[in-house]
């Protein structure tokens, strides 16, 4: 069969075959698949080197479907390329338990699904982090001869991602950062969930992006120029110093009876106007979940070519391991995801002799004595380097060798004012392999970030957030910058570790499980204010969550427990309270998820039943009444002042705090303080 004509099979295949998948499931976005189709066969069938059987090569090229609601293509691509996608597969799409939901879902058993996609503009935004990744890992193993980094990052996105904030943020940094070896396919089809974009979104998508310092092109006819879409992307692969954008003029819903509408975009067509489709492009109407042998075979080639390539680099990574094997050693290590022997041994130790220091200063330490013995370790700071203290002694930006300021060598990132796009981008490094991303912030600002901390959790990427300045311990700067809720956030998310740090060794501590996470995301939550060293802290107690601190005594009355800058409060309150012959229990509770993972037994050993237990917590007391039957903490937002101040304003000091454990200590005399840690299933 000519070129021309297997083109045209294989694009009216996945046309008529994606309306198929969204009507059986009744329910899913069939307009952007038939819209795309010419790009998708294209970038698959010309120009995306990957296998199959072998989906992890490290080298493999990067495709990233953003506008993620029409998965069905790219379901229906890798179900063609031979990834682990059958038929039975697309015809359970959007069914409980598939392979196929109804948005692309890393780390979830699908081969060829990079980053998680569905909410708008993050898979443009991953995609920066994974050419960001790209663009490191070759500058740190590619010697002459041995290019065995050299993959390209495809991006397809549509008119939602480019109205999302998150894009912008990301592609502003793509075009600082120079990077060549990303290329977006923009589906301009003019629709959105309203209608027109005419309603809302007029803005000069190739002006805009040209001023990002973007190669941008033009294709005038997405719906049938293949020779013109693939004419743009060997112009883009060939411009290696800025990202390339080209912009595909495109018809949602090609063929359908409502094309070029709204109405095709998030509903099935209906079997009456897929039977015109399908006859229209020159299939059977009756016929269903139909692939021609003549576009596997197509497909099939393209498959095999995918995997020469990928053997012929195990080939050259073997004739690298000969000349540079300790590089080699260090790649495999990487891939294999194990961190180096003996770097927990790099990891501070404190005794109370030692002066108190805040708990950001604590990380600025470890970051010191860990960074250069875990080299995987590459993030930065949301221009906020000189408060979060995560740049360590001698490290290198990463920034392209023109700009003078670093090189791709670098492992520093200077994310700018871009919160949410650093936390999406640190995905993308992540899902790449090899590198352990992290990004910093102050704390409250995550909540600008969630979006794609979220999607940390949801696609099990270990990603360190390391957030300062954490309560209304921050002081001046007032409620604006003060975390009240913001914790409570955090902690409802599944799969995210937060870590509230009380002294050095909880420091120590909490990094040494975030690192050892290699399927979630963690976040590191610091201090300001400067905290004591206390007594009983240890690295090793991180790992149960919580633990108890100080006074064992089965007779104790009272049980505080507390995180970070509050576990001091609670060991100076048990003090205040130790005047009148009371005798308390402090119990230092850095990790509530990890505490919650441990066994019943243990949890009774920290809170015996019977025992009452009262939290404090310089924030939302929202949550606490799971492990506590009073709480102590700040339900309105912050104020501004010096910080010693604002926690006399809102009773954070023993004589408040000890006064409040005396009354909940009377509230249960004569009564039983029943455990809050048995559930009935």
């Amino acid at each position: 069969m000519a070129a021309k004509d297997i083109d045209t099979l294989a694009i009216n295949t996945i046309r008529t075959l994606a309306p198929d998948v969204v009507q059986k499931a009744n329910s899913g976005h069939p307009g952007a698949p038939m819209g795309c189709a010419p790009m998708a066969h294209v970038l698959f069938s010309r120009f995306i080197t990957a296998n199959p059987k072998n989906p992890n090569w490290i080298n493999r090229d990067r495709f990233v479907l953003s506008n993620g609601h029409g998965c069905a293509l790219l379901y229906i691509m890798l179900h063609l390329m031979g990834h682990n996608i059958s038929m039975e597969d697309l015809k359970s799409f959007r069914q409980v338990g598939s392979k196929t939901p109804g948005h692309p879902e890393a780390n979830h058993g699908v081969t060829g699904i990079e980053v998680t996609t569905g909410p708008l503009g993050q898979g443009i935004a991953s995609a920066v982090g994974l050419a960001i990744a790209e663009a490191h890992l070759a500058a740190t193993f590619n010697k002459p001869k041995y290019e065995l980094i050299n993959n390209d990052t495809f991006v397809i996105l549509g008119d939602g991602c480019m109205q999302e904030g998150v894009q912008a943020e990301a592609a502003s940094l793509a075009g600082h950062l120079k990077l060549g070896k990303l290329i977006a396919l923009y589906d301009d089809n003019h629709i959105q969930i309203d209608g027109d974009t005419a309603l809302g979104f007029t803005e000069d998508v190739v002006k805009r992006f040209e001023s990002y310092g973007w190669h941008v092109q033009v294709v005038a006819d997405g719906d049938h120029d293949v020779e013109g879409i693939t004419k743009a992307i060997q112009a883009a692969k060939a411009v290696t110093d800025k990202p390339s954008l080209i912009k595909v003029r495109t018809t949602i819903g090609y063929g359908s009876k409502n094309q070029g509408e709204e109405k095709v975009h998030g509903a099935p067509l209906g079997e009456p106007d897929i039977a015109e489709v399908k006859t229209k492009l020159g299939f059977k109407a009756e016929e269903k979940f139909y692939v021609p042998k003549e576009v596997y075979d197509f497909y099939q080639n393209i498959t095999k070519k995918g995997e020469e390539a990928s053997a012929a680099w195990d080939k050259l990574f073997a004739d690298y391991a000969k000349e540079f094997p300790e590089l080699a050693s260090e790649l495999k290590r990487r891939l294999a995801k194990k961190l180096p022997e003996g770097f927990a041994a790099a990891l501070p130790k404190y005794t109370p002799a030692d002066p108190p220091v805040a708990t950001r200063k604590l990380s600025e330490t470890l970051l010191n004595k860990v960074a250069l013995k875990i080299p995987e370790l590459i993030g930065g700071s949301a221009d906020l380097t000189a408060s979060n203290l995560t740049r360590w002694k001698g490290a290198e930006d990463f920034q392209h060798a023109d700009t003078k300021l670093g090189t791709y060598a670098g492992r520093y990132i200077r994310f700018g004012v871009r919160e949410h796009g650093m936390a999406a981008i640190c995905n993308g490094i992540t899902a790449y392999g090899c590198n352990i991303a992290f990004g910093a912030t102050f704390f409250n600002f995550i909540s600008y970030a969630l979006g794609a901390v979220r999607l940390s959790a949801l696609s099990h990427h270990q990603v360190l957030y390391i957030m300062t300045h954490d309560s209304i311990g921050l002081g001046e700067d007032g409620p604006t910058h003060q975390p009240i809720e913001t914790l409570a956030e955090c902690r409802a998310l599944p799969n995210l570790l937060n870590f509230r740090p009380a002294d050095g060794n909880e420091v120590s501590g909490s990094y040494l499980v975030a690192l050892e996470a290699t399927d979630r995301p963690s976040t590191l939550i610091l201090t300001r204010q400067n905290l004591p060293q206390l007594e009983g802290s240890s690295i090793e107690a991180v790992r149960k969550g919580a633990y108890v601190l100080q006074g064992g005594d089965a007779d104790a009355q009272i049980c505080f427990v507390a995180t970070g800058s509050e576990v001091s409060l609670a060991v100076d309150s048990a003090a205040e309270l130790a005047k009148e012959g009371i005798k308390s229990r402090v119990v230092s509770m850095p990790c509530w998820e990890l505490f919650e993972e441990q066994s019943l037994e243990y949890k009774k050993s920290v809170f015996p039943e019977g025992l009452p237990v009262v939290s404090i917590e310089a924030m939302s007391t929202f949550g606490w009444d799971k492990w506590a039957h009073a709480s102590i903490g700040i339900n309105t937002f912050g104020a501004s002042g010096p910080y010693k101040d604002l926690y006399k304003k809102f009773g954070l000091v023993p004589d408040v705090v000890s006064a409040k454990a005396k009354k909940v200590i009377d509230f249960y005399k004569g009564r039983k303080a029943e455990s809050k840690l048995v559930h009935p299933f």
